[in-house]
């Protein structure tokens, strides 16, 4: 018998329209002989099936929340499996996990308290104090503190990075490079959440690496190096073709090793499960992270299906093994 799988996107952050598509190139390649997929468009309180057959999500039937449910011309489809593919909240940073670790339903993403934890990315930095891994330096702020710009040059010096701490896809990301500026860039990340990282610049190249586990083992794939058109990885560079995405990395056989190591160590570290996408700047021959996406894009213009093309990997393959992997 096939397994019902639910396979989820929206959510209720600046990512819902990057989710969808992602969501809808994950339901293309999934293995229809060994699964049954039921699209699920989640925003707020309103979680809906979705018809497949269309690029837009067409809503036909409600799920019921109280058992993670549905009926459909009279019948009631209990899922065995959530796939979620909600980038930013709820799918990324643990709120719809722990529905699900409640439910007693399994999930392909990280548990509830590891997707809560690299979410926020002061959080994950704190996480990773004490492991050697190579950071930026930073100031955090919560909506309301008190701050001084002058101070916060005087730490970090300039350029400086302005960032949500609890955001993704490069919103209301700001490169600062005068301290007039600093200000408004602050109040501009403030209006994605309610807590912001300021952090030093690193000069660099900037790595990226997808990372899953498959029956008990840490699998890496090839490092893509980002090459932003613009001055930094931002939205138009991400999804809008601003970027040149080098996949694999034109980087030394050591680099790359040492890259992988990395990655597996933090993978490890945090207790991640199903893929994750790590993010890093090669300054010199220093390696220093960045951030974990723990659910990372799968458009077919993202990072992760790149790599998956070039490590010699079927998609449909793949998917299958994130599936049987929970």
């Amino acid at each position: 018998m096939k397994k019902k799988v639910a396979l989820i996107y929206g959510g209720n952050s600046s990512e819902i329209e990057i989710s969808i598509l992602s969501g809808k190139h994950v339901a293309a390649n999934i293995d229809k002989s060994k699964y049954e997929v039921y699209e699920i468009l989640l925003r707020g309180a309103d979680w809906s099936l979705c018809s497949s057959d269309t690029d837009k999500p067409l809503p036909m039937a409600q799920i019921d929340k109280t058992d993670f449910s549905c009926t459909l011309d009279g019948v009631n489809i209990k899922f065995d499996v959530a796939f979620i593919m909600i980038h930013g909240t709820p799918g990324e940073n643990g709120l719809l996990q722990g529905y699900f670790e409640m439910m007693g339903i399994p999930f392909t993403t990280c548990s509830s308290y590891v997707s809560a934890l690299t979410f926020d990315k002061y959080s994950c930095k704190t996480f990773l104090r004490d492991t050697g891994v190579k950071m930026a330096r930073e100031v955090y702020l919560r909506k309301g503190d008190k701050y001084d710009t002058k101070e916060i040059i005087t730490k970090l010096g300039l350029p400086l990075f302005v960032k949500p701490s609890d955001g993704g896809s490069s919103f209301g990301i700001t490169k600062v490079k005068k301290e007039e500026d600093l200000a408004k860039a602050i109040s501009e990340a403030f209006s994605e959440g309610e807590t912001v990282l300021v952090e030093e610049f690193i000069s660099g190249r900037e790595m990226t690496e997808g990372v899953f586990s498959s029956k008990g083992e840490i699998i890496a794939l090839p490092v893509t190096e980002i090459i932003p058109h613009n001055e930094f990885f931002d939205y138009e560079a991400k999804y809008l073709g601003k970027s040149d995405e080098v996949c694999p990395a034109s980087i030394s056989a050591d680099t790359a090793a040492r890259i992988e190591a990395q990655t597996r160590k933090i993978y490890h570290h945090f207790g991640c499960k199903g893929l994750v996408r790590m993010d890093y700047i090669l300054h010199g021959e220093d390696i220093y992270f960045l951030e974990i996406n723990t659910v990372p894009g799968m458009t077919k213009m993202s990072l992760v299906p790149q790599q998956v093309r070039v490590a010699g990997i079927d998609m449909t393959e793949f998917f299958t093994t994130l599936l049987e992997e929970v």
